[in-house]
Formats: C-alpha cells, structure tokens, sequence
C-alpha cells in the first residue's frame, strides 16, 4: 500500500492490477502489523471484497470507473458506516451498527473507494495522542514508543504504515494535522462548511470538519476533490462551487506572500522542529516567495477561547448518549439513575471533564461569563486572519511545538491540551490548514510545517505544500514499522 491514489487508480484502469488483489494485500499487511500498531478498530473485509470485485467486472467489460475506483481508505471511527460498527472511541457506543453512512462515506463509495475499516481516535476526538480511546492506544509508525498524535492517530498511524493508501479524518482543534506531522504524512483540514459534517458524531458543530490524510500533497488534493461539496442535509454545508484543486499543484511558489507569525515563533518549541521550519522558510524565499513578517495578537487567547466553546458544544452534543435510544445501558432503579450508571459507565475520563467543564459554562449566570466572552475573543482571533491576509496569501506556523512525544509524557490534561497551541485558532476561525512534512529532527522524528489559507482558498496550501513535498522529498519507511514488515518468506510483501 506504498502507492499513491494516482498510482493505484492508474494501475487498476490499465489492468496491471486487480482490485481485489489490492484488498488482499492490504488485509494481509493489516493482520501482520496492525496487532503491533493498533491502528483500527474495525475491519470490513466482506464488503471491501465485494466492493473490488465489482470494480474489477466493471473494469473488465470497459464500463467507466470513478475517480477513486479501487483505492483502498479508512475511515475515522466518528465517522458514520452503514452496517459497520461506529464507535467514536467510547464504550458508550460500543458495537453500535448504524444504518446509514455519513455524506462524506456516501461520496467516497460512489467514487469508487474501498473502505477497508474504522480507525482508532481519542473517545469522541477529544485528545491529542490517541492515548484516551476507550479501547485501546495506537502507536506511532515511526517509533512505537511514541504516540501518533490525535485525535485522528490511527487514521495517521494507518496512512504512515502502509496499512492504506488514504484516509480521513476530523479536526476540531488540529486533530488531523497533530497527527499528520508526528506521523509523516500530509493532513488537511478543509474550511469549514467544504465538507459536509452530516453523518460525523459530533464534538464541537462549530469546530468539527472533515479532511484528508494522506501520502502526498496530490493525495489530498484528489481526495478533497471527491468530498467537498454542498450537501443540503447539513445547514453548516457552503453552497460554493468546488475548484479543480490538482490544477495549481505544479505552479510552486513564485510570487507568493508567505506570512510569518511572530506570536508562534517563541520559546517553546523543540529545538530540532524549529530548525526544520527555518530550513523550509528559506527554502521558500529562494524558490521566489516573500516572507512577510505579520501578526496575530489575539493568538494567546486561541486556548482558554477554543476550551471553553469547545466543551461547552461537546456538553450539548453529548446529552443524547443517555442511555435510552441507542449505545450503552445500564439498568438503575429509577431513570435518573439510569442515566448516571449509563453515562458514568459509558464515558471515559477526559470526556467527563469536558462535559463538566462545558456544563459549568453554560449555566445560567456564568454563560456571559465564560461561553459568550470566548464567542467575542473568538470573534477577534478571525479579525486578526482577516487583517494578515490583506498582507501575505499564506501564513506558515509550526504544527505543534515538539515532534511526537512519549506515551504518558502528557498525563496532566493542561499539558496535553498546549498540544494543539498552534492549531486551535485555525478552527476558530474557520480556515483551512494544511499539515505537510518538511523535515526531521536530529532523533530522526517527522516535523510537519503548519500552513493557513482565506477562507475556501484550499488551492493556494496545496500549491504551496505541494513545493515544500519536493524539497523535503520524505520518502523514507518509518523505522518502527520497518521492523514488523514481513519477511520474504513469509510470502506476503507490500505493495
């Protein structure tokens, strides 16, 4: 699965590979790795058979194929699969079998996608490693003692294996790029309202947003291209036209405005990150783009704002989980106490914190307080993009302050939460943000270089990502995978 989806959908339309042989390697390197690496939680090895077999007898009799026809993907488990099981990482919703898919499930099928499984989150997409899923951690590819970012890990962990050739996952507060640059490989988060949320359990409905995770700049593109789009089942949906995102992906970096925060270049980051991004800045400039120093002061505000609209949302969302309707249940002698037992019973650590922290601000009394002052700073932090783009065309940050980190190095939830430091204001204002790997620390750990566009100006990061995927040029196997891959022997080798 070391091919791209321009390679594999190639390979496919020419014949010199069956969709269906692509689904057995790719099962045969999960069963192999995946015990290692804990990146899915759900497999669907029945319906991704049958799926390729169908692309093949299409493909056989010369019928037309979809863009995405053949290529192997995985799925967030957040996001909704008919018939398959839907977890969110919680045990509230453990063996859940929902009877429909999500808009964005829907989009990938009919373009031909083979969805192989469910991949491994933080419960509910709250956290910053995949360490807080109810059911188990997910390492990170490149060494399995170090987590592989979140909430999106496995769907990371998965992409950096090999394990797929594509995925998706959801940002709320970097939940794609976080894991897209500890794990090497290229994530985006879409402007919100590209992608329709119908269908994806929700966190935060003002934050959430789908997005690719994948091998390379043109992956992302490709896949964009297939689930953006206006969807009247969601009222957050933009009823925009959708570009021909690949069209600029050659067009490099000439004439561009590259912006440069100084609010994200302090104290604070890893000393081998901060040389990969100054590696890359003048890479930039010497490939023709202007570096403009610029300024966000409303940046320091993006954490206790986005902690304080972010949980309040999850409080809302997450009132449905009661035990009654659907997900787990736990008999009590009245109903009030049937609710306690089932969502004391059903909810994780880190999600009882945020409910009660989200409940507390938007009590009567303390809503002005707390809820609607972070709304206002909410509103200030999008002023701040608004004005550095009448400046530069692209802004360019780190992704987090440090490379991946240690299982259980962030045990202090303020810790964890300072993870995403660099890529909350991104949701706040509703951006898009892309994550592309620039660079390697001197332990040999992937950097992703952070780069923010206007609003539905995807176009101008994937052209710019796609300049910096050249220069870096990173194309080596993650060292913590190379050591699970199979053997010749053993007869099964990876695409």
């Amino acid at each position: 699965m070391s091919a791209t989806i321009a390679d594999v959908t190639r390979r496919i339309a020419a014949g010199e590979v069956t969709a269906e042989g692509l689904v057995d390697d790719a099962f045969a390197r999960i069963g192999t790795i995946d015990p290692h690496l804990g990146a899915f939680l759900a497999l669907d090895e029945r319906g991704a058979r049958q799926t390729a077999r169908a692309i093949d007898k299409a493909r056989s009799a010369n019928e037309p194929l979809g863009p995405l026809a053949g290529v192997p993907i995985a799925l967030k488990d957040n996001l909704v699969t008919k018939d398959l099981a839907t977890t969110a990482g919680s045990r509230i919703l453990e063996g859940w079998l929902p009877p429909y898919d999500a808009h964005v499930v829907e989009k990938l099928r009919a373009a031909g996608a083979i969805i192989i499984g469910k991949t491994n989150l933080d419960e509910f997409g709250m956290g910053s490693s995949t360490e807080r899923s109810a059911f188990k951690p997910t390492k990170n590819p490149w060494d399995l003692s170090l987590v592989p970012g979140g909430s999106s890990g496995g769907s990371a962990a998965a992409v950096a294996a090999n394990l797929c050739v594509a995925s998706l996952g959801t940002d709320t507060g970097g939940s794609i790029r976080q894991p897209a640059s500890f794990c090497g490989v290229v994530g985006l988060k879409p402007t919100y309202g590209r992608v329709s949320r119908w269908g994806v359990i929700a966190y935060a409905s003002s934050l959430d947003q789908v997005g690719p995770i994948t091998k390379t700049v043109a992956d992302a593109a490709h896949l964009l291209q297939v689930i953006a789009g206006h969807d009247p089942r969601d009222a957050t949906s933009l009823p925009t036209a959708v570009p021909n995102f690949a069209a600029a992906l050659e067009a490099g970096v000439d004439g561009l405005r590259i912006g440069l925060p100084r609010e994200y270049f302090g104290e604070g980051i890893d000393p081998g990150v901060r040389a990969a991004l100054d590696e890359t800045i003048e890479a930039l400039r010497a490939n023709g783009a202007t570096i403009v120093d610029i300024s966000l002061p409303h940046t320091h505000l993006a954490l206790p704002a986005y902690y304080l609209v972010a949980p309040a949302e999850a409080s809302s969302n997450l009132a449905r989980y009661d035990g009654v309707r659907f997900g787990k249940r736990v008999e009590g002698v009245d109903l009030l106490d049937m609710y306690k037992r089932s969502r004391g019973a059903g909810f994780g650590p880190e999600v009882k914190r945020r409910i009660m922290l989200g409940t507390y601000a938007l009590r009567a009394g303390y809503y002005d307080a707390y809820y609607k002052r972070a709304q206002q700073v909410r509103a200030l932090i999008k002023r701040d993009f608004d004005e550095a783009f009448t400046r530069c065309d692209v802004i360019f940050t780190p992704v987090a302050p440090t490379p991946a980190f240690a299982f259980g190095a962030k045990a202090n939830p303020v810790d964890m939460y300072l993870a995403d430091v660099f890529t909350l204001s991104c949701n706040l204002a509703g951006l898009p943000g892309l994550s592309v790997p620039c660079g390697f620390t001197k332990a040999g750990l992937p950097v992703g270089a952070q780069l923010l566009g206007k609003p539905l100006d995807e176009a101008t990061l994937l052209r710019t990502g796609a300049a910096i995927e050249r220069w870096a040029d990173i194309t080596e196997t993650p060292p913590g995978v190379a050591t699970l891959e199979p053997k010749p022997d053993q007869g099964t080798q990876p695409s």
